[in-house]
């Protein structure tokens, strides 16, 4: 009896073990407005001077992809290691994502983009607002 309980034990032991071994790490997003409170008033205004410009979308898909797809998805939708950009686009004004794309969410492990032509950062902010458009 005592070996049986020694083994339930150390069986018990494993188990609990393995169900906390390293997994994959799991994402915890910030809420939206969390991530907007961070944008300064004077950004969240700037409109984009690309809004009317045919080829932009297109030309904001090619950076996406790029530079941001690996984490947010194709048609920022999210993936594990990011998240989808439907409830922030649906929020945010194209100054505050221009600010978050330009700055990062560092803390989050979205790098600033700061580099990237201010042109083809609205090029990328043109591509989101017509693949999240309301059908």
């Amino acid at each position: 009896m005592k070996n049986e309980l020694v083994v339930v034990t150390v069986l018990g032991l494993l188990a609990l073990d393995s169900s906390s071994a390293p997994r994959e790490r799991q994402r915890r997003d910030e809420p939206v407005e969390v991530v907007l409170a961070r944008v300064p008033q004077k950004a969240r205004g700037r409109r984009n001077p690309l809004r009317d410009d045919a080829d932009a979308p297109a030309a904001g898909k090619k950076l996406f992809v790029e530079h941001c797809a690996e984490c947010h998805g194709e048609s920022a939708g999210g993936s594990q290691r990011g998240p989808g950009l439907g409830p922030l686009l649906s929020r945010a004004t194209d100054g505050e994502i221009f600010w978050l794309i330009a700055n990062g969410v560092v803390q989050r492990g979205m790098p600033d983009w700061s580099k990237l032509p201010e042109p083809q950062r609205w090029q990328i902010i043109a591509f989101l607002r017509r693949v999240n458009a309301p059908k």
